[in-house]
């Protein structure tokens, strides 16, 4: 059997999208002859929140599990100056101390072992003292993961792999910040040029990781569902008491959430009593969703249920009670949570195709990637492959599929959905087709 050594800082039990990736890798690999070796930190969540990402870990020492599906090397986690002082002050205070002793991390971990992150590597180089392994990869962000895989590919002669969740050097965050982006752009360059296979989720990657790194071979794994998750949500029927849509994960700019509400609260307007609830999940967003309710939808404010963060298993049941999902147009960004959707066969509502206010916050906001037209319906693609659900096309369109919905529901109790070929973006599927190139670069 194959020895794969993993490095990925984001991993059950934080509650992060970043973490399932690879937890699927560790889950699945041993089913296909592959014996995954997780390298990742301690992690809690006492806060639920981004604190989590930041305290110290309960143990100061390294934790090492062994499972049915491999092991686990987690390493203790000891905050840098800037955590320490945004654990103790709170995140009003130090602003400025505080950037400049993370850009000082940031900068010089690409040149020396050191910041919190050095311990995943210190324990895989310790690991591999008195272990073989036939291949390493690394997930990013963060990247500086890479580096370390870099290093130790090269002192044991091990072949690795760079897997992209994220884009590295082009990340918008980086767009304005041209002399950081510049050195992001090099040391990417210097360090995945190393790499034997380069992975990513989405084709919108691919392209862009290629105008990069142009001489590498780009496989896609995307992101996916667990099946075993699911499949616990069989059993689990559609609430029949009222109308409920959910939506989960983060609400962004560019997502027309006043658009959906507006159409909402014009339904209940015009019939009070219609049943419709609309449920948000671990939702982020950079405005207030109450505020704005309480300031413009008023008629709608107990209709509306706002859930914190949970752990995707649990999450993935709480969804399956409702009858819709909603999912705003991310254009090149494909994401993760329609592929939960997808796997719990609900109907979804996609928001928008082709509407004019819409347009206007894409073209002020939108701000996952530089703009790649050549994938900008892969939402779309991949419903329509599906028949998972409804291409909205303006509001005007969304208030007569409600209206068409609320009408099933009152006579059925529940909402028809009849997804087809949804079994390929099982992360067990993707998880295989990683085994089959780690043993051809093997």
């Amino acid at each position: 059997m194959k020895k794969l050594l993993i490095l990925a800082y984001d991993f059950p039990p934080y509650i992060s999208v970043g973490g399932l990736r690879p937890y699927s890798w560790y889950k699945y690999l041993k089913e296909y002859n592959i014996y995954p070796i997780v390298v990742t930190r301690q992690w809690g969540n006492t806060y639920g929140n981004h604190l989590d990402y930041i305290v110290p870990s309960e143990s100061s020492k390294t934790i090492f599990e062994k499972t049915e599906q491999g092991e686990l090397i987690k390493t203790p986690f000891f905050p840098n100056l800037a955590n320490r002082l945004m654990i103790k002050y709170g995140e009003s205070k130090y602003r400025t101390l505080r950037k400049i002793i993370s850009a000082f991390y940031e900068f010089f971990q690409w040149f020396f072992l050191i910041g919190p992150k050095s311990q995943i590597y210190l324990e895989a180089k310790k690991y591999l003292k008195t272990n073989k392994v036939d291949a390493i990869i690394a997930t990013g962000d963060p990247f500086i993961l890479f580096r370390y895989a870099n290093i130790l590919s090269k002192k044991h002669n091990i072949p690795w792999i760079a897997d992209y969740r994220d884009l590295w050097s082009q990340d918008i965050q980086m767009q304005n910040k041209l002399i950081f982006k510049s050195l992001n752009q090099y040391l990417e360059k210097r360090v995945v040029n190393k790499a034997l296979v380069v992975t990513t989720v989405s084709d919108t990657l691919k392209n862009h990781i290629s105008s990069i790194i142009s001489n590498k071979n780009i496989q896609i794994t995307t992101n996916g569902f667990d099946p075993e998750i699911v499949e616990s949500t069989k059993e689990i029927k559609q609430t029949n008491k009222n109308l409920c849509i959910a939506f989960i994960g983060t609400i962004y700019n560019y997502h027309p959430i006043e658009s959906f509400l507006n159409v909402c609260s014009g339904l209940k307007s015009e019939n009070s009593n219609r049943r419709l609830l609309i449920n948000f999940y671990g939702v982020k967003s950079n405005t207030n969703i109450t505020d704005i309710i309480e300031s413009k939808y008023k008629n709608i404010l107990t209709d509306i249920n706002i859930y914190p963060k949970m752990a995707n298993n649990i999450l993935v049941k709480e969804i399956a009670k409702n009858n819709l999902f909603l999912l705003f147009n991310d254009y090149s960004y494909l994401g993760t949570k329609i592929f939960d959707y997808l796997a719990i066969n609900r109907m979804i509502l996609f928001c928008y195709n082709n509407d004019a206010d819409a347009i206007l916050l894409k073209n002020k906001f939108y701000k996952h990637f530089p703009y790649d037209s050549e994938c900008e319906y892969l939402q779309k693609d991949v419903l329509e492959q599906t028949n998972g659900g409804i291409i909205i096309e303006n509001s005007k369109h969304l208030k007569n599929t409600l209206n068409e919905l609320l009408n099933e529901f009152e006579m059925n109790g529940y909402i028809q959905c009849n997804s087809q070929n949804v079994e390929q973006f099982s992360r067990k599927i993707q998880t295989q087709k990683l085994a089959e190139i780690i043993k051809k670069i093997t």
